[in-house]
């Protein structure tokens, strides 16, 4: 028998070249045919590969939602990003363009309660959330500490119903100095003025109890324990204006009875707030999240 003749690399195999960039583009825009077809035939005429790919139509607003990731070997990013800008005006499309191998640029806001804080730091330190965190601002001073484990700026900055305007425009030249995309206010309480929510809009997320509005105020778990709720939970949102009213990211509950004290629902309540805020944080990091109105699109 003929021995085999060995492959060779002129064989017509296509291949992604080993210098591509992987980004991820989200959009949104008026529903109408064609939209996918000309995204993918955009990307194939400049040489990029879908890796990955979500739509979503809204039939009740007319609006069409898209997620691709692609790899690409155009070195060019801002050539690429012009590009796409221009074409993108034909379909009045609202849209970002981000390169995967950038983590988000990230400050987190505390007070005095550091679960949220604590999980936050470790799951980014252990590689599951595509974050740089760049600094932590507390009103109190708590956790100055376990930023300093972490190798984190800590910045104490007290907040009084006196001076809320000055120590809000310190926070946000430090958010703006960092070049913040995203802040998390992890169980930071107190409550953001109007301006500096219409500033962080749709990169700033908060994470609260799901009690609302119900036990409002201090205690919440006092509160519920003393009703005898059935079920507790968290919320993770963005901020806006409406205090508590953002569009909201990722739900979670967990359900106790009786035999529940005040101590294990508060316990039982800070672990499904960890875990529904880092769920919201990782989903936003990844670019997986739009926001639609009142509402979010997520392309888990």
């Amino acid at each position: 028998m003929a021995p085999q003749r060995p492959f060779s690399s002129s064989s017509p195999v296509s291949a992604i070249p080993a210098m591509s960039t992987t980004y991820i583009l989200t959009l949104s825009c008026p529903d109408r045919t064609g939209i996918v077809h000309a995204v993918s035939g955009f990307l194939l005429e400049r040489g990029g590969n879908i890796e990955e790919a979500a739509q979503y139509n809204d039939h009740a607003t007319g609006l069409f939602f898209m997620r691709v990731q692609f790899a690409c070997a155009q070195p060019d990013a801002a050539a690429l990003e012009a590009q796409w800008a221009q074409f993108a005006t034909t379909f009045d499309m609202q849209w970002d363009l981000h390169a995967t191998a950038q983590p988000m640029r990230t400050v987190i806001m505390v007070s005095k309660e550091g679960h949220c804080l604590n999980d936050l730091l470790f799951r980014w330190k252990s590689g599951l959330l595509p974050l740089d965190i760049r600094a932590i601002v507390s009103n109190h001073r708590e956790f100055y500490q376990l930023a300093a484990s972490y190798n984190v700026p800590f910045h104490h900055i007290p907040v009084t119903k006196d001076n809320k305007p000055q120590a809000e425009a310190r926070q946000y030249e430090i958010i703006q100095a960092e070049g913040a995309e995203l802040v998390v206010l992890a169980r930071y309480m107190q409550i953001l003025s109007d301006d500096l929510c219409r500033k962080l809009a749709g990169r700033a997320i908060n994470i609260h109890h799901s009690f609302l509005p119900s036990f409002k105020g201090a205690k919440p778990y006092y509160q519920a324990h003393d009703r005898g709720v059935k079920l507790i939970g968290a919320t993770a949102h963005y901020v806006t204006a409406d205090l508590d009213e953002g569009p909201i990211i990722e739900q979670d509950v967990a359900r106790v009875d009786h035999s529940k004290t005040v101590e294990d629902l508060t316990a039982q309540g800070r672990d499904t707030e960890s875990q529904v805020l880092a769920r919201a944080v990782k989903w936003h990091s990844e670019h997986r999240v739009l926001i639609n109105g009142h509402k979010t699109v997520i392309f888990k």
